[in-house]
């Protein structure tokens, strides 16, 4: 492994009684991206776009606005400044990260320093501090502002993920030895390490409140944690038959931390109950692994991608399937607008699509890479979303 202009955001569709009306929708009419006045209804301020189905098309067509094309390898990591979406941190195959603009594509920073492929990158939650971590072990710190290098720590091995804490600068480090790591930034002290799975711990992150850790990992384990004591809260493995019996690839939380969705190889979700660690339900729909998943943050639905091609829309209430949405190839990453019902995908079929989960309906799709997109962030008005692709390249796309 060398590896925005219309407003998006509506308050009305937040009104319980819209909600209470979206849930009678018939999700069956019409196909997704069928170019009908009657499928625009309710989606004002978008410009629907015909399929990409057809392969030349994929190849030829670029609905970007804007790129960044410095990295020449994959572009594993993306993130976007909390307060200021204008600016973007990416890192990749390259063993680089770099900070540029999205709304001109100029460079702004280059932060080098890692012998190996950049595979996570984040701002802190101020946005005074950008983090990368790489397959080399290394997280490094900088500041966001100047550029200016701050520390670099070790410990963990390859570093799959990091996570800023959602009130302060402590950072977080989920790596492929099981470990996670922790430390005050922007100094480096250690803080704490935790030591509970026993294989690659492959997503975890703060609980919104903070309060907790939530990880989980390739042994089929999912582990709460109290971050000041590094102590495991709640326990759940594959000895319990309800759970997942099979690597576990990815884990989110709702923003009242208190449930988890998983997702693992073989297709399967739980839901969980992180307050007293509970399996709330089984939510089985996919033919292949997960390797996404997100809650919505305005209804009670969450989503999950998979290797399968679709994504799952399901009610955490009733815990059932609300809708199958479907792109032509792999799934890799979902992630919901915040505060809003949409929600954003992007696939192996190399698009980006922008769901209405109170519909099922695709209200945009965009295309422009020549290969799998990696990944992306979504500005907070999901206006603006950047990508980054196995071809080498970021694209920014404007809804």
């Amino acid at each position: 492994m060398k590896r925005e202009n219309d407003e998006i955001i509506d308050d009305e569709y937040i009104r319980p009684e819209d909600i209470e009306e979206e849930t009678v929708i018939d999700l069956d009419q019409g196909e997704p991206m069928e170019d009908s006045d009657d499928d625009d209804q309710g989606l004002e301020g978008f410009e629907m776009r015909p399929s990409a189905d057809d392969e030349n098309m994929m190849e030829l067509a670029d609905d970007s606005v804007q790129g960044f094309f410095d990295h020449h390898e994959p572009v594993y990591a993306i993130a976007m400044h909390p307060k200021d979406p204008t600016i973007v941190v990416s890192g990749g195959g390259d063993d680089k990260s770099y900070l540029w603009r999205n709304d001109n594509g100029e460079k702004v920073f280059q932060l080098d320093g890692h012998t190996d492929s950049v595979t996570a990158v984040a701002f802190s939650v101020d946005g005074d501090y950008i983090a990368s971590a790489g397959m080399d072990g290394k997280v490094r710190v900088w500041k966001a502002h100047t550029g200016d290098f701050c520390t670099s720590v070790e410990g963990p091995d390859e570093v799959v993920w990091i996570d800023w804490h959602p009130k302060g600068n402590i950072l977080l480090a989920g790596a492929s030895d099981s470990t996670i790591w922790m430390w005050a930034m922007p100094s480096g002290k250690f803080m704490n390490i935790f030591n509970g799975h026993a294989a690659p711990v492959t997503a975890g992150h703060f609980t919104a409140d903070g309060k907790k850790i939530v990880s989980v990992a390739e042994d089929s384990s999912m582990i709460v944690w109290d971050p000041k004591s590094a102590a495991a809260l709640y326990r759940l493995s594959g000895e319990d038959a309800r759970f997942h019996t099979e690597p576990i690839t990815s884990v989110a939380t709702n923003k009242d931390s208190t449930l988890a969705i998983t997702g693992s190889m073989d297709g399967k979700a739980r839901l969980i109950n992180i307050t007293n660690g509970q399996i709330v339900a089984s939510l089985e729909n996919h033919s292949e692994s997960i390797e996404t998943t997100d809650f919505c943050d305005v209804l009670t639905l969450a989503a999950t991608g998979s290797t399968d091609g679709t994504i799952s829309i399901w009610d955490v209430q009733t815990q059932r399937l609300r809708s199958t949405l479907s792109h032509e190839d792999a799934v890799v990453k979902v992630k919901f607008v915040k505060n809003s019902p949409f929600l954003v995908s992007c696939s192996a079929d190399k698009s980006v699509k922008m769901w209405d989960t109170r519909t099922g309906q695709v209200v945009k799709s965009w295309v422009g890479h020549s290969d799998t997109v990696l990944g992306f962030a979504v500005s907070d008005d999901g206006k603006t979303i950047v990508t980054g692709s196995d071809d080498g390249t970021c694209l920014v796309f404007k809804a």
